[in-house]
């Protein structure tokens, strides 16, 4: 069930009510229990057996876990816990990739292999539940959280439906209490919940839909595509991948709202990032967070030399691309960016930007300093997106030196041109995009541009409702699913 669709509006609707008419939090928590599934289940109803089967084996792990005294017993069930969720992850996600090197590699060495890969089909957002599942039992191991011996709260803590798809992925000392307490319908909260929701809608349908026929075509035919048309794509995926994973948590967060629940802010402007460390404490928040925590801070972090503080850098980016998908592509992709964080954090003395301090600085309009890092930086992040984007390694490459070349000829600027001639918005999404990046930097010190306490009640409506129209009159409504959903 996607969340740009009239069927999940008519879900939301009705849980919302059934939710709020209950006066318990148990009875609510049940309906969330209840709804999680049939909204997981939409997809494929077998993989709510599997998401159900890896949350009560974390759930007792953690329990033993917390209980046990004796050290060895405690390590061997966290052990335990750590190779199940990895394990299901692994032949869900990864039995393909690893399967088709290890055929590759034993041919190149004359071998012959004659068995054939098992086509496994993913479970969608099974990467995010179990990073979130996970997260629990290291906390409790490492006395960080008391385990809750309530089963039901402890499910809707892993299949809350608003971001159980693609994130955030949440953590135990943050969304689980809020289950375990009494909560009470606030206008004010849902109403704002209604404000993200709406602009994660315009950027999902407006902007990001708009942007896949332009990119999708390039990518798909890369060795015949001209260079400027492969650079401009690359510009345009970058805005759309934006869109669309920024999207999903505007809904995710706005939704959570709307029941009473915060959910943790998942992007922070990103492509206003003054250095690549800047653009990952404020891309994918929950997911940067977690791997500093749980692998490149146990990895030492810091604290170490500095040749083996990059050392942690790169594996933990490269395990972070890994997390994204079965191919070489994303290690590379996870590879460049540990490169570049580490390069900076070796060379730059500098106090790094926190993801609290504001983007650009607090200035109405940014220095040319400023313009010029960002510039820097968010061309180095669409290298990158090369990389995320493209099929192949070698594809990769060639796009990269095509587009590249393609730069010191301003062949990108006719081609953005004649590509926009052929989308449904025409040139108008060439406005959209500078437009975008406008409203995000005039609302930088805002949690979301629709959160407007200033304005008068009538100009706030009066920019809903317009909003509300050009999503309607300029939205995609073909039920395109999210990108991260593949992950």
């Amino acid at each position: 069930m996607t969340f740009t669709t009239l069927t999940f509006l008519i879900f939301l609707a009705l849980v919302f009510v059934a939710y709020w008419s209950c006066g318990h939090w148990k009875v609510q928590n049940v309906i969330l229990v209840v709804a999680s599934y049939a909204f997981y289940g939409w997809w494929d109803y077998r993989f709510c057996g599997l998401m159900l089967a890896s949350s009560l084996f974390d759930y007792s792990a953690a329990l033993a876990v917390h209980k046990l005294s004796h050290r060895p017993a405690r390590r061997v069930i966290f052990v335990l816990s750590l190779a199940a969720n990895l394990g299901l992850l692994g032949f869900f996600k990864y039995h393909d990739f690893f399967a088709d090197n290890f055929r590759v590699l034993a041919e190149s060495l004359g071998w012959t292999v004659h068995f054939s890969t098992l086509r496994v089909v993913l479970p969608v957002g099974i990467s995010f539940y179990t990073f979130q599942s996970m997260s629990y039992v290291i906390d409790v191991y490492r006395g960080q959280l008391r385990p809750t011996a309530r089963l039901l709260e402890y499910l809707a803590y892993v299949s809350f439906f608003p971001q159980l798809v693609a994130g955030p992925i949440e953590r135990g000392t943050h969304l689980l209490p809020q289950f375990l307490r009494t909560r009470t319908f606030e206008y004010d909260q849902a109403a704002d919940g209604c404000r993200q929701m709406l602009w994660g809608f315009f950027k999902k349908m407006v902007i990001a839909d708009n942007l896949a026929p332009l990119v999708n075509p390039i990518f798909a035919n890369a060795a015949g595509a001209e260079g400027g048309a492969l650079a401009v794509a690359t510009i345009f995926f970058a805005f759309q991948i934006y869109c669309d994973f920024s999207a999903y948590s505007d809904i995710a967060v706005g939704t959570a709202r709307l029941f009473g629940f915060e959910l943790m802010r998942n992007f922070a402007l990103p492509y206003f990032a003054q250095s690549p460390g800047e653009f990952w404490r404020r891309w994918h928040i929950s997911l940067t967070t977690w791997f500093r925590d749980y692998v490149y801070v146990p990895l030492g972090g810091a604290r170490v030399a500095p040749g083996r503080g990059a050392f942690n850098i790169l594996l933990t980016f490269v395990l972070s691309g890994f997390w994204h998908g079965a191919s070489w592509t994303f290690i590379i992709w996870g590879l460049l960016h540990g490169i570049s964080v580490a390069v900076e954090r070796l060379i730059c003395k500098h106090t790094p930007r926190k993801v609290t301090d504001t983007p650009g600085g607090e200035a109405w309009l940014p220095s040319p300093r400023t313009l010029l890092n960002m510039a820097l930086t968010f061309g180095l992040i669409c290298v990158g997106w090369i990389f995320f984007r493209a099929s192949t390694t070698g594809e990769a490459l060639l796009i990269l030196k095509k587009a590249g070349l393609s730069l010191l000829t301003l062949d990108p600027v006719p081609w953005a041109l004649a590509l926009t001639e052929d989308s449904p918005l025409g040139w108008g999404i060439l406005v959209l995009l500078p437009g975008l990046v406008v409203i995000e930097w005039i609302t930088r010190r805002r949690p979301h541009p629709l959160y407007l306490p200033g304005w008068p009640r009538p100009l706030r409506w009066a920019g809903y409702l317009g909003l509300i129209a050009v999503i309607l009159w300029a939205g995609t409504f073909s039920n395109v699913e999210f990108i991260y959903f593949q992950f």
